[in-house]
């Protein structure tokens, strides 16, 4: 028995390093998760200065057009009118490696686009995939370093990888899309965009709508397997897409949304804000709302592509956020990362300035004033820098109610405690996904599990291999029979 206790980073045993605290299972996480906060802040400052997740992106600018009003479910300014245009920039990246990795890693791809609306900026950061590895913000930093090189060889580890994953089969999902024949993208034009978390509208009754956004590329899906992959070069994503929008063939993709109410999540048989879950499109069918083009390269790398900072916490009156555990991890992560990263006064930069005005009391800080919106050029110039003040109908600015979102009702008889997830249904959808298979992608499923899983500890593998069993039993046992033939 281990007898050396986990602590915080101050000496305090740790009761629960899985679990963030949450109100009930449904419900979001409340200010008390410090652990939790510790662990992301720190794992936030791990490295210096390339991004620790999403360090090698391309971006470009581009366009969303409206084409389905959706005055009904959001107040959000440029939801309202069929044919409305909105300045968008989007980084398409790889996730696990740095700067100096492949573009043809077999990885998820980062997705996030910056909507520069008329109300400030949106921002969506989701990924190629509708769900991820997680659904508990708590482990994102574990599972980040059991993916990342070993701290003692500095080399990749498919044993340590598989050793998380053993111990955590709400990752099977994932695991499932990450090894299957979609795993390594041909190209940045030739995937699908997911918002993965649910997100929120709420229309001008104050009616809350849940929602998954989907970007469905134009140009078809793409992909290569491990022997292709190793042919090409390292950079070729990224010279595929900017190369694209040299030629005028703008890559686009469809955006449609899956709406659920809130009375309908109340009682559906899936968590609707578990990150690890798809809601099946026979309930929720997608509706197209518009077209997202892209047709406009960066003119400095640096400046904007590396330099651009994506938040989910940037959201506008009419979009909001969820209970989804690992979305409310993001909320507080992403901002802080990236003023460690670039700086307090990020979002002065032009690639994350607004397009609106902007008027707030904050100032100071490392590179203030350097913005192009008027009221950021001056570190918002020597007027008042405190609110509420006797000036706000002189100009001053002041909070607007009306754009606030409805209030959100708690479980009732909700808990506050950690929140355990071990005994949740985490096959059955990885089960549905695999038996979508056909026989080839099957295989190819199966041949890229065992090339790492024989790496694993015989413990790890075992684990793994129950796991695949409680979703298929086929799945199971091609991937067993695959391990026989590596380990003769």
């Amino acid at each position: 028995m281990n007898t050396v206790p986990l602590t915080t980073s101050t000496g305090a045993p740790v009761a629960d390093d899985n679990n963030s605290i949450s109100v009930g299972e449904r419900g979001p996480l409340t200010y008390d998760n410090h652990y939790l906060f510790e662990k992301l802040a720190h794992f936030n400052r791990e490295r210096i200065p390339e991004r620790i997740v999403h360090a090698r992106g391309t971006g470009a600018y581009g366009t969303f057009t409206l084409t389905k009003g959706l005055r009904e479910y959001t107040i959000a300014d440029f939801l309202q009118t069929v044919g409305q245009k909105t300045e968008v920039f989007m980084r398409i990246s790889t996730v696990g490696g740095g700067q100096d990795s492949s573009d043809y890693a077999r990885d998820p791809r980062g997705f996030a686009i910056k909507f520069y609306t008329a109300q400030g900026n949106f921002d969506l950061v989701g990924n190629n995939t509708p769900v991820f590895f997680l659904s508990d913000p708590i482990k994102f930093p574990d599972f980040i370093h059991s993916q990342k090189k070993d701290p003692r060889t500095n080399l990749p580890n498919p044993a340590a990888a598989y050793e998380f994953w053993a111990n955590h089969p709400q990752s099977l999902h994932q695991i499932t899309i990450l090894m299957s024949d979609r795993g390594i993208p041909y190209s940045h034009r030739h995937i699908h965009g997911f918002s993965s978390h649910t997100l929120s509208l709420w229309n001008d009754q104050g009616t809350r709508f849940w929602v998954k956004w989907h970007f469905k590329t134009n140009q078809g899906i793409k992909c290569l397997t491990n022997e292709e992959a190793a042919k090409m070069p390292p950079f070729g994503a990224q010279k595929d897409l900017v190369e694209s929008i040299e030629r005028g063939e703008y890559p686009s993709w469809t955006v449609k949304l899956q709406i659920m109410t809130e009375e309908e999540a109340k009682h559906y048989r899936l968590n609707p804000f578990d990150l690890t879950k798809i809601w099946p499109h026979r309930d929720y069918p997608l509706i197209e709302i518009g077209t997202l083009e892209l047709n406009r390269n960066v003119d400095n790398y640096f400046a904007e592509t590396e330099q651009a900072a994506f938040a989910p916490s940037n959201l506008v009156p009419g979009v909001g956020a969820s209970p989804d555990k690992m979305l409310q991890g993001r909320l507080l992560a992403y901002q802080d990362a990236h003023r460690y990263r670039i700086g307090a006064n990020a979002n002065q930069l032009p690639v994350n300035a607004p397009k609106c005005p902007v008027h707030h009391y904050q100032r100071d800080g490392a590179m203030a004033g350097m913005g192009p919106v008027k009221g950021s050029c001056n570190n918002q110039d020597g007027s008042v820098n405190f609110y509420p003040n006797d000036r706000t109908g002189e100009g001053a600015p002041a909070p607007m109610p009306q754009v606030g979102a409805p209030p959100m009702p708690v479980l009732e008889q909700a808990w506050i405690k950690p929140h355990d997830t071990s005994d949740q249904d985490h096959y059955s959808q990885a089960g549905d996904l695999f038996r979508l298979m056909n026989e080839n992608q099957k295989q190819q499923l199966a041949n890229n599990i065992a090339a790492g899983l024989v790496k694993a500890s015989p413990s790890a593998q075992k684990r793994m291999l129950e796991q695949f069993q409680k979703a298929d039993a086929d799945y199971a046992h091609r991937v067993k029979a695959a391990m026989s033939k590596l380990d003769r």
